[in-house]
């Protein structure tokens, strides 16, 4: 009996122990968490823009522009650069492969404009 309170008492002490040197600790990891939220990179507008992704959702009616946002060419693409974009995108992002079927309707819808207005 006497031995489960001196065991009792020890793990009270190693507990207070315990918890002060926290509690002495704790301005100092405030500090440096402070520190490390500061140091995160930033993501504003200004960088979003520099970004090589276009940033903005699809227009009402399939255009030009558009369609070559979506195949990531330019508008003057040759038909062999638009069908070899077409198929590099689509390799990415097909529904059976765990794409979206949205994404890849207007993907085709893309190619099919871009094949069109040639």
């Amino acid at each position: 009996m006497s031995s489960s309170i001196i065991l009792a008492g020890l793990g009270l002490a190693a507990l207070g122990y315990g918890g002060r040197a926290l509690m002495r600790q704790m301005p100092n990891a405030a500090s440096k968490m402070q520190e490390a939220l500061q140091n995160l990179p930033k993501f504003d507008a200004e960088s979003m823009a520099n970004s090589k992704y276009y940033r903005g959702g699809f227009d009402a009616k399939m255009n030009k522009r558009e369609a070559s946002l979506i195949l990531g060419i330019s508008p003057s693409a040759s038909k062999i650069k638009i069908k070899d974009a077409h198929k590099k995108i689509m390799l990415l992002n097909h529904p059976d492969r765990g794409g979206s079927p949205y994404l890849a309707a207007k993907i085709n819808e893309a190619k099919d404009f871009m094949d069109n207005a040639k």
